[in-house]
């Protein structure tokens, strides 16, 4: 009988995570055939970064978790946690894990997810200043609000929107700043963003609209004061960054696999990359467990 082929998957996020459960509940034979090697940058297991605001209204992180560590232990699958994977040797096909681990592989599965877009702000990087991404990065704003008064999310997309809630929910006086004329405005026309508007402001939000900050400074009695290109400015505690997100695609694009032009790696219809032993993005695949196989086994 040969050995198991190695199997290294690059993140263990909701999509990391459903792809080990389909790997070893569709087919025994099949997750038989690979030792399975997990990477996970954050120090805890996969959890439902959907529900995440229901963090700040009585959820715990248990609440949230989508697995548990018997998952692993019962699937001898090996997990590294609090370990971001830095490099890739493709020639070598190993793994550079921060820590200096080398991880040998057969093949590789990328599930990196995306990273909380921060615009290059002068003071984005002040104390206090967050984005709303992780559970450390709700942990971060929940203790942040502990001294605070007022807060600002940058962004009005629906995250944003869902940012200003967890700090109303924190007991903060909450603003929204949005670039657009409009809130949501990739998804609602002018009539709905008027409606939306009065919607939110009804829950005591105050909203800032085609505002460009333009820099971060100390405010007088305030932790900032947020100042616009427009000349006008915003005094707040906290300020929360929720202006959209990039795909982690920097690990493929160190290691010379083919991205997009505006980023995000190149994939074909099983979600296999320029590299014949790498794949990634396999959320994106319809009936994942099954034609993942197929697509696997193409090349055993």
């Amino acid at each position: 009988m040969s050995a198991p082929l190695k199997l290294v998957v690059v993140g263990n996020g909701m999509v990391g995570q459903r792809l080990l459960e389909r790997l070893v509940d569709g087919s025994h034979a099949f997750a038989q055939s690979f030792d399975v090697t997990v990477l996970c940058e954050e120090p805890r297991l996969a959890y439902d970064r959907v529900q995440l605001s229901g963090f700040f209204s009585g959820k715990t992180a248990e609440d949230l978790a989508l697995t548990t560590a018997d998952f692993f232990a019962r699937h001898d699958i090996t997990l590294h946690l609090n370990d971001r994977a830095a490099a890739i040797d493709r020639e070598r096909k190993v793994v550079v894990t921060q820590s200096g681990k080398s991880i040998e592989y057969d093949k590789l599965v990328l599930a990196t997810g995306s990273y909380p877009f921060v615009p290059a702000i002068p003071g984005h990087d002040r104390e206090h200043c967050c984005v709303y991404r992780t559970i450390e990065d709700l942990e971060r704003i929940r203790a942040a609000a502990a001294t605070s008064k007022s807060g600002a999310v940058i962004g009005g997309g629906l995250l944003g929107l869902e940012a200003a809630k967890a700090l109303r929910d924190l007991g903060l006086q909450t603003h929204v700043v949005e670039f657009a004329p409009r809130l949501m405005a990739v998804q609602v026309d002018d009539g709905g963003g008027r409606i939306l508007r009065q919607k939110i402001a009804a829950l005591g939000v105050g909203i800032h609209t085609a505002k460009n900050t333009a820099a971060i400074v100390a405010g007088t009695d305030t932790v900032h004061r947020m100042q616009f290109a427009d000349g006008s400015s915003l005094d707040v505690d906290l300020i929360v960054f929720s202006a959209g997100i990039r795909p982690r695609d920097e690990l493929a694009r160190n290691a010379g696999l083919a991205v997009g032009p505006r980023g995000g790696i190149v994939i074909d219809d099983h979600c296999l990359t320029s590299d014949a032993d790498i794949y990634a993005n396999l959320g994106a695949l319809p009936g994942m467990g099954r034609r993942w196989r197929i697509a696997l086994s193409r090349n055993f």
